[in-house]
């Protein structure tokens, strides 16, 4: 049997940015997961801070070039790649002019949240869907780090269910202490439909709060890891509702372990395990 494939799509990933709980998971977990026998690609924004000539970056020239139609107007999308040499992985970028050449992540130099992190967000999770899809590469696990990846259950399980790349895959999220103060752009739940997927669909996006986009996402995923000690009561109590499969709070020296186990359970009854 095949080794089970594992996608990460990560809000932030170290070295590339600075380094905080979910970035140091987003480059140590995929690592660990590797070398503990399954197959990995990881994702992330290519925010526009994300130093390029220092971190090697270089455009793949074959997965670029089409373009995503997002509030109906077209994006293009750019794909780059870097190589983490001591781990023997690369981590692919998801670009765009309009959306990441700023040079912050998620706010202003004032720290108020950029308003259109709704299109950044649905960009950069549309983005991976079309460059997985590009390498031929089906996940067996896709495991969502962050907000901004709050999107990805839900266009995997409507949007792309007939997919025979993403047939099978099981989705997990991970719940952080990331919450972000307020609501998202009011019009976000006008500009996520896509075949397939419509507004009946995004009853939480009503108000594209914090709590209410974890909770859209939880409700297309297949389980749910709280990567924080302390996380959103609210959604703790929705998980618990939902009856989702749910991994505790692990320590750093434990997760990595954790996490594999974890993948296992979620696999059981597939007919892929790692080696």
């Amino acid at each position: 049997m095949r080794k089970a494939r594992v996608l990460f799509v990560c809000q932030e990933i170290t070295p590339y940015l600075e380094e905080n709980p979910m970035s140091h998971i987003g480059r140590y977990l995929p690592q660990g997961i590797q070398e503990r026998g399954k197959e990995i690609r990881t994702f992330m924004p290519k925010y526009g801070l994300v130093n390029e000539r220092r971190n090697q970056l270089h455009e793949v020239i074959r997965l670029s070039g089409m373009n995503l139609i997002i509030n109906d107007t077209d994006h293009p999308l750019i794909i780059k790649v870097a190589s983490i040499t001591s781990a023997r992985m690369q981590v692919y970028f998801i670009d765009n002019e309009d959306y990441f050449q700023r040079k912050q992540v998620l706010t202003d130099a004032k720290g108020k949240y950029f308003d259109d992190n709704d299109e950044r967000s649905i960009f950069f999770n549309r983005g991976v869907i079309e460059t997985v899809k590009k390498l031929g590469w089906a996940p067996d696990i896709i495991h969502c780090h962050g907000w901004f990846t709050a999107l990805m259950p839900l266009y995997i399980k409507k949007a792309f269910a007939d997919n025979p790349l993403f047939a099978e895959t099981k989705i997990i999220y991970s719940v952080y202490n990331d919450d972000y103060p307020g609501s998202l752009n009011k019009n976000f739940i006008n500009k996520v439909p896509v075949e397939n997927v419509v507004k009946a669909d995004l009853k939480h996006l009503v108000d594209p709060t914090f709590a209410n986009l974890s909770k859209l996402a939880i409700d297309y995923s297949d389980a749910v890891v709280y990567a924080a000690e302390e996380t959103n009561p609210d959604i703790q109590k929705y998980v618990k509702k939902a009856g989702k499969l749910a991994l505790a709070y692990k320590t750093p020296e434990e997760y990595l372990d954790a996490y594999s186990e974890f993948y296992d359970k979620v696999l059981e009854g597939s007919e892929v395990m790692a080696d």
